[in-house]
């Protein structure tokens, strides 16, 4: 395996991780139900030990796509979780009040009560999508740092990556393209919680209510998709030349989508299958429309990771200083490291056979008033 087919791997890899961590994101867009008035408190039990059953599965993707980014592109990582860190501290923060409201929010005497922790998983709900999205969408409008590998030589400052201004990250929020993709995911997880939540809770009043959340949020949703992919498909991309120099390319992204079909395909499939999702959830009364939307938002993510990073791209560009721009090629881990990673990647299919079974363990019983009025473990 040559040097330059384990660098495209793992960019294969990373995107299929950042793909599981959006698709199960659902979790997040559930949980936003509970701030709803019209529901009373044993459903939003219901709602809530729904989710309760798969938090620890996005977590730990969301703590796996961090670690392949490290292992494989340890650049990028130095480059982001270090320049931009108030984005990744506030992921964190979120998603850890996430694991502490899950546990304590019924337990006696915890401080906050039951509706702080709800509020807890609410503000997760909301800020966990938009902030992954939004730093994805920094892949395409690129951020203020600067890359200097001779740094290394320096003992005095060892320090390659230098970010620009006192933000870090949080500059992104003036990027209205990238806040735009940071909407967008935030429409998705509710439609996705809706879809989850009335396939897995059996209550005939909450499956309504999905189906109207599902109605609701679809023209959001896809207005913000689709213009989020137009300005996408006009705006100018950071291209490399064959010297390794990078310059800026009008239509880049135009370009990578015609150039990869098998990536224009994957776009297409996608998005006809999270369509397919959206039209089972809000017009048919189908209650299985989770099964083509994960599937969908999988194929989606990834083709948009594939624009960001294949076809001479730069996937993490530098608005400041263009020749800092991250590539695939100057930004990976040594052959060996990507060499040995790719054995261990070999587990994968095991692990995810291991996910499916406890998954479908799991929902072989859908949530009934029963059962959260009842002694066992409960949320």
């Amino acid at each position: 395996m040559s040097y330059e087919f384990l660098q495209n791997y793992w960019w294969c890899l990373v995107a299929l991780l950042g793909g599981l961590l959006v698709a199960l994101m659902f979790v997040q867009g559930a949980n936003l139900h509970l701030g709803n008035k019209s529901l009373s408190d044993v459903q939003k039990r219901m709602i809530l030990n729904s989710t309760g059953r798969k938090w620890e599965l996005t977590f730990t993707t969301l703590v796996t796509f961090g670690g392949a980014f490290f292992a494989s592109f340890p650049l990028f990582y130095s480059t982001s979780f270090g320049g931009a860190y108030w984005v990744w501290v506030l992921l964190l923060v979120t998603f850890v009040f996430q694991a502490v409201a899950y546990e304590f929010q019924n337990k006696k005497g915890n401080l906050l009560g039951v509706k702080g922790f709800r509020i807890a998983l609410m503000c997760n709900g909301v800020l966990a999508p938009f902030l992954v999205g939004t730093a994805v969408g920094t892949f395409f409008t690129g951020s203020d740092f600067s890359v200097n590998k001779l740094a290394l030589l320096d003992k005095s400052a060892p320090v390659i990556s230098v970010w620009g201004n006192n933000w870090h990250g949080l500059e992104a929020l003036c990027q209205c393209h990238a806040v735009l993709l940071g909407v967008t995911l935030v429409f998705l997880t509710v439609i996705l919680g809706a879809l989850y939540v009335m396939n897995n809770v059996d209550d005939k009043e909450i499956v309504a209510k999905m189906h109207r959340t599902v109605k609701i949020c679809c023209v959001p949703f896809l207005v913000c998709f689709l213009s989020w992919a137009v300005l996408l498909l006009l705006r100018q991309g950071y291209a490399v030349a064959e010297d390794g120099s990078l310059f800026m390319e009008p239509n880049k992204y135009w370009h990578n989508l015609i150039q990869m079909p098998a990536v224009a395909v994957m776009l297409l499939a996608g998005v006809v299958l999270v369509l397919v999702s959206i039209w089972k959830g809000a017009f048919t009364g189908s209650r299985k429309g989770i099964w083509f939307a994960m599937p969908g938002t999988v194929l989606v993510v990834m083709s948009v990771f594939f624009l960001a990073g294949f076809n001479g791209t730069a996937y993490y560009p530098s608005c400041t200083d263009l020749q800092s721009s991250l590539t695939i090629r100057n930004s990976s881990s040594s052959y060996f490291t990507l060499m040995v990673m790719s054995c261990v990647s070999l587990l994968i299919p095991f692990v995810l056979a291991y996910i499916a079974y406890a998954w479908h363990a799991m929902d072989k019983k859908k949530i009934t008033r029963e059962e959260i009025e009842g002694e066992q473990h409960k949320y």
